[in-house]
């Protein structure tokens, strides 16, 4: 299997203890999401920060990728979606494992960092790993599949979900839903921030507390909700 196409900041000291993965949303492309990283390393300054490339090229934006279809906006049935998501989920587990070896870095010391459908992604992956990552922040997305989340459960870890109250796009109910099925699931740390007065994005509130966040959990120091 070829390893997703990956682009990497490296680290602002050049060492590296951890690493971030950004996942992106329908549509954009690993560097939309890799530019979070520019604000993100002076306060991660031993993280190395890598972004996958999704798997399909999107139709609804051929400049862009898909991680799998959206029916209600491309026309393509829920057995395709699907489908792309299982085809999606094998290629993402196998780039995760291949940037641990590569970089020769334990679970533990990484952590998910998904954008709409980047966090639908990180949600429905990481506690089917065998082993668990650092954490998991979730920025506009939503719980794909809760149903099964008890039933397939590997592992847990901290998760962060942030959603803004004027989305359009991905509901905001959609975070209160994908929190009661972690916690249903036996997720100890699940912390919820919303952005108020935002849309379908990340504001520089979000961003704050995520950078918190990921230092608590990157064993930086300790984590403060602002």
């Amino acid at each position: 299997m070829a390893i997703l196409t990956n682009h990497i900041k490296e680290s602002h000291t050049g060492h590296v203890s951890s690493v971030v993965v950004f996942l992106h949303g329908y549509g954009a492309d690993a560097k939309d999401l890799l530019s979070l990283s520019e604000h993100m390393a002076e306060h991660l300054p031993d993280t190395l920060f890598v972004a996958p490339d999704a798997p399909e090229r999107c139709v609804g934006n051929p400049m862009g990728f898909q991680w799998f279809p959206i029916p209600w906006i491309d026309g393509s049935s829920e057995e395709e979606s699907r489908a792309g998501m299982m085809r999606a989920v094998e290629e993402l587990n196998a780039y995760l494992d291949h940037i641990l070896v590569e970089h020769d870095l334990e679970p533990e010391q990484m952590a998910l960092v998904g954008f709409s459908q980047g966090t639908m992604m990180s949600l429905h992956i990481a506690p089917r790993r065998e082993d668990a990552v650092a954490a998991v922040v979730g920025f506009s997305g939503r719980m794909l599949e809760p149903e099964m989340l008890e039933d397939e459960l590997q592992a847990k870890m901290p998760v962060l979900l942030l959603h803004g109250d004027q989305d359009d796009v991905v509901p905001p109910q959609s975070l209160p839903q994908a929190a009661e099925a972690l916690q249903t699931a036996g997720f100890e740390e699940v912390y919820a921030h919303i952005m108020r007065g935002m849309s379908h994005g990340i504001s520089p509130d979000g961003l704050e507390v995520s950078i918190s966040f990921l230092r608590k959990h990157l064993q930086y120091e300790p984590f403060e909700l602002v």
